[in-house]
């Protein structure tokens, strides 16, 4: 594993940078899937925003300076779901769709006020035991079908919905 600890910028650095130039970042669909590899329920966060908002998210995050695809989606998983969800990232790391982030809203179905961010996004099996961790308070499973209603998306802020919507249909899960 490569040590990307120190790679990462200050503060301050990470705010110019932001409105310099695209930030990747990965973002992951925890799911759980039966014997034959359909998706059952699919894993939302629940976490409090910084202006007091209560929203269902997705797993997400940055990759840092000269880590892997790879590593940051585990880190990323981890970091979220706990360490014994045992995530099965696929074998080829192509993502089912790239969100284009932008601050401005209207451009894309994207939207974060922060920066402009390019996410690669993964559909990733869980098996394990997923107790959510860092600023997550709670991680509740849907069926396709509630993932996919109108009161969950309406909870998913920045586009993450969409996003969701994308996943669903690209794993077969909406008719």
């Amino acid at each position: 594993m490569t040590e990307t600890t120190p790679g990462w910028l200050a503060s301050d650095e990470l705010e110019l940078a932001r409105a310099r130039m695209p930030i990747l970042y990965v973002e992951a669909v925890p799911v759980r899937v039966d014997d034959s590899g359909e998706v059952t329920h699919i894993g939302l966060l629940l976490r409090i925003g910084s202006d007091g908002t209560v929203s269902r998210t997705l797993v997400s995050g940055r990759v840092l300076h000269h880590e892997r695809v790879r590593d940051a989606l585990l880190r990323h998983l981890e970091k979220d779901l706990g360490p014994v969800a045992l995530p099965r990232v696929p074998a080829s790391l192509q993502p089912f769709t790239v969100a284009e982030y932008f601050p401005t809203q209207g451009i894309t179905p994207f939207h974060d006020p922060r920066q402009h961010a390019v996410s690669l996004a993964y559909i990733v099996p869980v098996s394990g035991d997923c107790r959510p961790r860092q600023d997550a308070l709670d991680l509740v499973w849907f069926s396709p079908q509630e993932a996919s209603s109108a009161l969950v998306q309406q909870e998913m802020p920045g586009g993450q919905g969409v996003l969701l919507k994308q996943a669903l249909a690209h794993a077969g899960c909406l008719s």
